[in-house]
């Protein structure tokens, strides 16, 4: 996933204790090779050669994933998005050198944006794509459902203990730290921020993720673009910088810390008025 997971389990190292670490990281590593956007043996890529033109079938567990991603898409109002990555290619985004796309090329790229571009079958556990150009992306939901499922190995172990982060964007916090304190995570600053401006979030069972228009930009003509882009208007988000969600589940934060980070703040009623229980920080 083109990013680094740590694991961190408080108490004493035993042979039981490093070998469920080892089993929740290659969970994490089994999980990547069946989402991963550039490994051509994924279910993924299979899905972006050949769903355009006929039926594909999927494992259960992709086939669930991305139901609940086009679900999640409903519940944002389109600004989560996992077929967004034709935009993403033009903007240079995911492969090339950045660049400001033609008004045709965006205008294209859009029409083969969408959750309803996406067709299931139940029956037969398929997947087909209602237009040849469709290609989906699971960056902004994969890293927090694979750390999801590396802490489900963990409860498998009977461990209540551990703290695991992906890339530092996405965290998942199980009981308590060492000496038995609450975990606690600072949420990143943008370059040139004081350390008083870091703010710091405890997390006790719950996951976190946070999402930033400046991890990957360009500047030209004078004007900086992030990686972010809102599938509505095809263009890097400007509603915020930064936006950090606080959920019972990594799936669930990754995917709404992108939401939150294209609309903006304004937005953050929104959302919980479908998760209730959502935190969320946004600047």
């Amino acid at each position: 996933m083109a990013t680094r997971f740590e694991l961190v389990l408080p108490g004493k190292v035993t042979p039981g204790l490093q070998a469920a670490a080892e089993e929740a990281l290659d969970e994490i590593e089994r999980i990547e090779g069946q989402l991963s956007y550039y490994r051509p043996t994924s279910e993924i890529c299979a899905l972006n050669r050949e769903a355009g033109v006929r039926p594909v079938r999927v494992n259960l567990e992709v086939f669930r994933l991305l139901q609940l991603a086009v679900q999640l898409s409903a519940q944002t109002l389109g600004a989560f998005d996992i077929t967004v990555a034709p935009l993403l290619r033009i903007w240079g985004f995911s492969g090339g050198a950045s660049r400001i796309p033609s008004a045709d090329q965006l205008s294209e790229a859009k029409s083969q944006v969408g959750c309803h571009h996406l067709l299931f079958n139940e029956e037969n556990q398929t997947v087909r794509f209602t237009h040849p150009s469709v290609q989906i992306d699971l960056g902004s939901i994969g890293k927090g459902y694979a750390i999801d499922c590396a802490a489900g190995i963990l409860h498998d172990h009977e461990i209540h203990s551990a703290l695991l982060h992906g890339g530092t964007s996405t965290v998942i916090a199980m009981g308590h730290g060492i000496d038995d304190q609450i975990w606690k995570v600072a949420l990143p600053a943008p370059t040139g921020c004081s350390p008083r401006e870091i703010k710091t979030v405890e997390l006790h069972e719950s996951a976190l993720s946070f999402s930033a228009c400046w991890g990957k930009s360009f500047t030209q003509e004078g004007k900086t673009f992030g990686h972010v882009i809102d599938p509505h208007t095809g263009e890097p988000t400007e509603a915020a910088q930064f936006a950090a969600v606080m959920h019972s589940s990594a799936t669930i934060t990754d995917a709404l810390s992108t939401a939150l980070l294209v609309r903006g703040s304004s937005f953050l009623p929104h959302l919980q008025s479908h998760y209730p229980n959502l935190r969320a920080w946004v600047g």
